[in-house]
Formats: C-alpha cells, sequence, structure tokens
C-alpha cells in the first residue's frame, strides 16, 4: 500500500468531514470531474490532430447496484495512466483541471472550430481544487478507480478505504476513460447510505445538481410495458405487464439561460419556471440578461404572478439558484437580490465565480455585489416599464408584492428611497383609483407643495373621514393608506423628489409627505386662523373643561379649522399618529416602552354639538360637559376605526343622553 503524499489521515478526515457541508453533492463533485476528463479529451481533438473522436459520442454514465451497495460514476474522456493516478488522487488536493488551465490549453487558437465549425470559446474546467473526489468517502467506505488514458493500451485501478493510503494495480477497461466505483457504508440510524444506489435516488440527485452539464449524463432505468396479448386470447383476456431496461439522457445539458432569447418562446420560459420554481401559473414577467466584461454571467429572472403561500412566514427564504459553469452552487443565494425584492425567482450562471474549496460558497463576495447591483437595476427597469405600459398587470402585481417593497423602505430606514419610491401605488380619494407618487404631483393644485395621505384600517372607511372630506374640499388629494406598514414608509420616505422636477435654475422640488391627522397640514388660512385664535379665547375656560374630563387621553382641546360637518376631529402632534401607537401597542411583548401618540380633540365651534356644551359650561354642568366630552371622545376614536377603552361607559352615557 502506497502512502498518501501529505500528512494524510488528519489532512483526509478533514476533507472528508469537514469541507463538505451535504453528503448528497458528492455525486455532482464525481460528475464535475468527468465532465472535466470529457471537456479535456475534446479540446485536446481541437489542437492535436492525432486526436480524432466524434464529439456525438463523449458522455457521462451513471450506474447503480442495490445488492453490491455501489454507486458508479463513468467517463469516456482522456483518462489517467498509472503515474497520473499516483499524482491526481494519491495527493491530496492537487488539480489536474488546475494545471490544465495553467497550461492554457483550455484557450483554444483563434482558427479552432468545434465539431459544427463555429469558433470554440475558452473551456470550463470546473475542478481547480482537486479535492471533490475525496467527497465520494463521505457515503462510501470504499472507492475504486479504474481509468485508462486515451492513446494508452493499459489501464490501472487506483483504490482507498479513504484511511492511510491506497493501491494502484493493473486494470481492465475497453476503452479510454473512468470509472468511479463508490462502494457505500453501511446505513445507520441517522444516515441510510443505501438510498443512493437507486435509480430514483441518483435521478433526483442529477436533476438537482448536474442537470446543466454540457454533455449527456445517461443512466440506465427501469420501465415497464404491456405484453402482446396471446392470438388465442379472448375478450376476458387481462393485460400482462412487464419490466424492461433502457439507456435515457437523464441531464438537459444546455440551460434555457445560455440560449439567446429570440431563439426561446414564452412557453418554454413559462414551463422551466413552473417546473424549476414548483408554480402552477404562468410568471408575470421574465427577465433575461447576459453580462461581459470583467464577470461574465448569465441571468434568468421571473417575477411571479403571485405570491407564495409561505412569503410572510420566518421560514421563507429569498434568492437566486446560483451555478457556475452549469453547475449548481447554491439553491437560493440571497446575496444576488435585495430583500425588497425577495419576491424574484430565477437562476445566476457564472464561469468567473471564484468558489472557495467545497464549492459550496464563494471566496469574493465583492463578485456577488457586482452582479447583485446589475440585477437590482434589471429587476427595478422592468417594474418601472410594466408600470408604465401596463398599469393592470401592475396593479395585480403590487397587490401581491407592495407589501415586500414598502417594508423595503422602512427596513432600510428610507436609503432605498431612489430606488423604491417612484413603484409604489396608493389609493387616490379623489381619483378613485391607485397612483404613483409622480400622479398626484401631475394633477395637484399649482400652489401644492405636498403629499397628504391618511392612514386606517380600510380603504372605505378612509374615504368618509371628515378630516380627508376636508382636505379634498379644499381642492387637494388625499392617499389612502390601510396597510399596517404605510404609515411607517411614509415616515422613512419623509419626502418625495418627482423623476422630472427639476427647475430651470438646475433644483430640484422636494414633496413632504403630510398625514392629514398631523396638527398643521399648512391649509389654514390667515381668516382661519384669526377665527380660531377668537374662538379659543372666548371658551377658554371651556376647554380647559374638556381637556380635565379626557385627563390622560388627550393633550388639549383645541379650535379645528379644518373640520365642516363633523363635531370634533382627534389630531397628534409628534411624530406618533393615532394609528401608529394602535399598531405598536397590538406587537407582542409591548406592554411597556411604546410611545403615545399626542393627541388633540379638534373641536368645530360651528356645530349644534358645541352649542350645547357652551350653554352646559355657562349652567355649570360639569357634569354634563364631562360626559359630552367623553362621548365626543369615543365617537371620533370610532370614526377612526380604533378601539374606545370603555365601550360600556360609553354605552351607559349614550342610554342616557337618549333617556
Amino acid at each position: 500500500m502506497r502512502k498518501f503524499k501529505t500528512e494524510s489521515k488528519k489532512l483526509l478526515d478533514l476533507m472528508i468531514n469537514s469541507i463538505y457541508t451535504n453528503r448528497e453533492i458528492f455525486l455532482r463533485e464525481l460528475i464535475s470531474n468527468a465532465s472535466d476528463a470529457v471537456d479535456k479529451l475534446y479540446f485536446r481533438s481541437l489542437v492535436d490532430d492525432t486526436v480524432k473522436i466524434n464529439r456525438a459520442d463523449l458522455c457521462i454514465t451513471v450506474g447503480f447496484d442495490q445488492e453490491a451497495r455501489t454507486v458508479t460514476v463513468s467517463d469516456n474522456g482522456i483518462g489517467m495512466d498509472k503515474d497520473e493516478l499516483n499524482k491526481n488522487l494519491g495527493t491530496i488536493a492537487h488539480s489536474d483541471s488546475f494545471e490544465f488551465k495553467e497550461s492554457g490549453l483550455d484557450k483554444p487558437g483563434l482558427d479552432d472550430v468545434d465539431v459544427d465549425g463555429a469558433p470554440v470559446a475558452d473551456v470550463d474546467i470546473i475542478g481547480q481544487f482537486g479535492v471533490g473526489f475525496y467527497s465520494a468517502f463521505m457515503v462510501g467506505k470504499r472507492v475504486k478507480v479504474i481509468s485508462r488514458a486515451y492513446g494508452s493500451e493499459e489501464a490501472w485501478c487506483w483504490e482507498s478505504d479513504g484511511v492511510d493510503g491506497y493501491t494502484i494495480t493493473a486494470a481492465e477497461r475497453a476503452e479510454h476513460g473512468t470509472d468511479v466505483i463508490v462502494f457505500l457504508k453501511d446505513d445507520t440510524d441517522e444516515e441510510t447510505f443505501g438510498a443512493f444506489a437507486s435509480e430514483q435516488g441518483l435521478r433526483g440527485l442529477i436533476k438537482r445538481y448536474s442537470n446543466y452539464v454540457r454533455y449527456p449524463i445517461q443512466m440506465e432505468v427501469t420501465k415497464s410495458r404491456m405484453k402482446e396479448a396471446p392470438a388465442d386470447a379472448g375478450d376476458d383476456h387481462q393485460p400482462e405487464f412487464e419490466n424492461y431496461t433502457e439507456v435515457e439522457t437523464i441531464n438537459s445539458m444546455i440551460p434555457i439561460w445560455k440560449r439567446k432569447k429570440s431563439e426561446v418562446t414564452d412557453e418554454e420560459y413559462h414551463e422551466f419556471y413552473k417546473t424549476d420554481f414548483h408554480d402552477f401559473e404562468d410568471p408575470l414577467r421574465t427577465v433575461s440578461l447576459h453580462a461581459e466584461g470583467t464577470l461574465t454571467y448569465d441571468a434568468l429572472m421571473f417575477i411571479p404572478s403571485h405570491a407564495p403561500f409561505d412569503m410572510w412566514s420566518k421560514d421563507y427564504k429569498r434568492g437566486l439558484a446560483l451555478y457556475s459553469s452549469g453547475v449548481l452552487i447554491m439553491d437560493k443565494c440571497e446575496e444576488l437580490v435585495p430583500d425588497y425584492f425577495g419576491f424574484v425567482r430565477g437562476v445566476v450562471d457564472s464561469a468567473d465565480l471564484t468558489l472557495n474549496i467545497s464549492r459550496e460558497t464563494l471566496q469574493h463576495n465583492s463578485q456577488l455585489r457586482a452582479i447583485a447591483r446589475r440585477l437590482e437595476k434589471k429587476i427595478k427597469s422592468e417594474l418601472d416599464a410594466m408600470c408604465a405600459d401596463d398599469r393592470e398587470a401592475y396593479v395585480g402585481f403590487f397587490k401581491e408584492f407592495g407589501r415586500t417593497l414598502k417594508y423595503g423602505l422602512y427596513s432600510s430606514y428610507g436609503m432605498a428611497k431612489d430606488t423604491l419610491a417612484d413603484l409604489l401605488l396608493f389609493y387616490s380619494a379623489k381619483q378613485k383609483k391607485m397612483i404613483t407618487f409622480d400622479e398626484y404631483i401631475a394633477d395637484a393644485p399649482a400652489d401644492a407643495d405636498a403629499i397628504y395621505f391618511a392612514a386606517g384600517d380600510s380603504v372605505d372607511r378612509l374615504s368618509t373621514m371628515p378630516i380627508v372630506t376636508t382636505v379634498l374640499a379644499k381642492g387637494y388629494d388625499v392617499l389612502l393608506c390601510d396597510e399596517n406598514v404605510d404609515e411607517f414608509c411614509m415616515m422613512a420616505l419623509a419626502d418625495y423628489t418627482p423623476k422630472d422636477s427639476a427647475e430651470p435654475d438646475g433644483s430640484t422640488k422636494a414633496w413632504q409627505l403630510k398625514n392629514v391627522g398631523s396638527e398643521d397640514l399648512g391649509l389654514t388660512t390667515e381668516e382661519e386662523k384669526k377665527k380660531a385664535e377668537e374662538a379659543t379665547e372666548e371658551n377658554a375656560d371651556l376647554f380647559q373643561a374638556m381637556t380635565d374630563a379626557l385627563a390622560g387621553k388627550v393633550k388639549r382641546v383645541a379650535v379645528s379649522t379644518r373640520v365642516t360637518e363633523a363635531p370634533v376631529v382627534l389630531t397628534t402632534e409628534g411624530a406618533v399618529s393615532l394609528q401608529m401607537a394602535h399598531l405598536l401597542k397590538e406587537q407582542p411583548g409591548s406592554d411597556e416602552g411604546v410611545p403615545e401618540a399626542q393627541i388633540v380633540m379638534e373641536v368645530n365651534v360651528e356645530h349644534p354639538v358645541f352649542q350645547v356644551l357652551q350653554q352646559a359650561n355657562a349652567a355649570k354642568d360639569a357634569q354634563k360637559v364631562e360626559d359630552y366630552s367623553r362621548i365626543l371622545f369615543d365617537q371620533a376614536l370610532l370614526v377612526e376605526g380604533l378601539p374606545i377603552d370603555d365601550p360600556l361607559g360609553f354605552s351607559e352615557r349614550i342610554s342616557a343622553l337618549m333617556a
């Protein structure tokens, strides 16, 4: 027995047990090595006239034997002689593929063409670290490699149990290429290694990890067919079935994202999306991208037509599938899409990625960041185009995923406003439809400088609120925000600068976002202010009595300059509105430390109810002033769609009033 040419036991144990996190990728690694071996032979044939091969015959074969508990990966590639077996497999972390790339043989000359006469691009040799082969020992107690180098008449067998060393002996193989035979470990309570030695098990792994390897991956599969009925069979003859085997190509080979967009139909894109991403509906949009330069990659992304059922659960994981030269590296690479575009599904494939030794993650996240920035811009431009050209489709998209965009603004503290703000839609109380900020501004009066919004639990309720109807009566629109994240989103934005807002001098105008429930909207005329001041002075003692009656509920009672029909309206001072305070209290663990809304009850001094209050105050009827004040406060809460603290007390006061 030969010893490994390193401190074998310690290093080999590291290779087998520490580098890889998922045992099933052993098949991906062996198939990738086989693909490299076939690549090397094919590209050698392009630069060496003595190498005669038919590209159509190049393939990889995967087989299994359930009784012997073996999995075999074979190729008809370049093969290895005795010395190469000793060097490549006897020296841990030696990479023949890396040497091949370093030699320059993977870069054909300008005049080299493939079998179809097309120019040959650089070969995408997958392996570079020389450790993928040893992943076989994660599932195998023994591994045998039988190889015959191209042009040689001799075959050799390398064999090891992955502990101390290996043997190399003469063997027989009919043609050039390599067989890797993995003798599976015994099953345990935790691991069922024998499951790998099955048609279904291997097919699933090939489809998942190696579906887009450039060469056919063939496997002998079992099928069933009906036996031919005997000539004398009667009408009551029961059909009989028999099993037979045939060789089937398991992988797709050519990724759909590598094909020119003009050569792929929408139906093909949709079928790929539904099959690979397990959806039952066609995507809303398909986005393809091919980038060349310092980092060359292909991307194929889909905007779904509906949100997945688990999108708002803690188990939902965003990200695009990441491939390197057609080999799956990660199912969902979160770094490729920001949270707010987490609904996008798709794949990214690049041969330029710098992978770590296990090919499960990347060494340089700067590469991912560069790709992610480009993908984000591409997704944004697609959504912009949909919003402008197909509003009906975009409204449907926003109904499904608008909350994600809003959370993106809120969670980024407004840092993502340049990307997301013009994608938002809100219901216009004036136009009676979903509109963008730009559309709000385009329809605003000439003197307008703010975007007004109201937050609540439903559009129907908000549209009838006195404070909303008053703003509408003054000629200004109000955006009705009925999702719990809306107000937080508006706070994070603070203001909005339209796309085409440059003034002649080059300056831009930022429109403030104002909640109609805030104290000062800037819509009060000087005459209205003067009347309010006079009414405040005349009724100072009444307002103080009402404030005392509502102690702990309101900060103060004041004259309203905004309501024309309702007796009172509730507004707030500071950043915390009524709706926001209510939402914060509803959060788990919010018993303490939740900021309170600084409520101001604004009174309509023109309303008949106020005249009754004036009379009660003049008659020194403190109880009546208190009862009316509390009834008005609770009524205003109900109009806002908010709960009242004492429903029984409210009911009793109403009953007493009616009696």
